[in-house]
């Protein structure tokens, strides 16, 4: 069968737009938010975050699927000790299908992998990204929350992703070098696309005050030099022992220290993003992946 089906092409061979996405079909059960995780610089435990705020979300009941969007080295599966058969490269070859790489994660969180090493998942055709519109349109009221793990810096595939996702969250470690290029990823954004609303997640900070020390840092710089840009502060993950422990026992902090001060951490900083109402609106899988395709 061919998975491509909407994929249809005109006599001249010419790729046309996968079929309308109906209008008038019965209304959504629930919006989706979708929220892109980056960081300037890699090493800032970004892909952690990622793992243990779905796990938050889950014990609040919301139904999570993380996107390993760091094509071409995935590390989710890794950080939890999974070995995923299939990935993306699979369904883009039109191998499987979506429902089939999705694997299971912590608790109920499901996960994308997208796979390691796998260079072709870098540069994806307009034909693959028109193919995945269609595959996710059927993942809609599966979800309420899309967690992008996306790769660290400005690379145009960084940029890609946090221009398409309603809600960008850029981690920063106490490193003077974090600091920096988290704000250059920042200032790309808003200098070039027009982005300016960002949340600023602290991480393995050594405390609550800390932390927002090193928020009011690249705050006074943003404010300084990118005027109208709206930058929240999101919260801090302090530092915590527990978390290496459970990076190298391949299992989410939550699951095995949920009692811990970074654990517990992790929990409020769901809590917050749960209560405060995203900058956009337009809470749908089509709408991140039709900004997706114009980016």
């Amino acid at each position: 069968m061919d998975q491509a089906l909407g994929l249809r092409k005109k006599g001249n061979g010419e790729i046309m737009s996968p079929r309308p996405l109906s209008s008038t079909g019965p209304p959504l059960k629930k919006p989706i938010r979708v929220m892109a995780v980056s960081s300037g610089k890699g090493g800032v435990g970004k892909s952690n975050v990622v793992i243990n705020l779905a796990l938050a979300f889950d014990r609040r009941g919301m139904k999570v699927l993380i996107m390993d969007a760091d094509l071409g080295l995935a590390n989710i599966d890794v950080l939890l000790g999974l070995t995923p058969k299939y990935n993306l490269s699979h369904v883009l070859s039109g191998e499987k299908q979506l429902e089939e790489v999705l694997i299971d994660g912590p608790g109920n969180v499901k996960i994308m992998p997208s796979g390691s090493g796998v260079h072709e998942l870098t540069r994806l055709t307009d034909e693959q990204k028109l193919f995945m519109l269609e595959l996710l349109e059927g993942l809609e009221t599966d979800i309420d929350i899309l967690l992008i793990d996306t790769s660290a810096g400005i690379s145009d595939t960084v940029l890609y992703f946090n221009l398409a996702a309603h809600e960008k969250i850029i981690i920063v470690t106490p490193e003077p070098t974090s600091l920096t290029d988290a704000y250059a990823l920042i200032k790309v954004l808003y200098s070039r696309h027009g982005e300016r609303h960002f949340r600023v997640l602290v991480n393995s900070s050594t405390n609550e005050l800390s932390g927002k020390a090193i928020f009011a840092k690249i705050s006074k710089v943003a404010d300084h030099f990118l005027d109208g840009l709206s930058l929240d502060y999101l919260g801090t993950i302090p530092h915590d022992i527990y978390v290496t422990k459970s990076v190298l026992k391949q299992r989410a902090l939550l699951e095995l220290f949920p009692d811990t001060p970074a654990a517990k951490a992790f929990v409020q900083v769901a809590d917050h993003i749960r209560k405060t109402p995203p900058f956009m609106n337009q809470g749908t899988i089509q709408f991140f992946w039709k900004r997706l395709l114009n980016v």
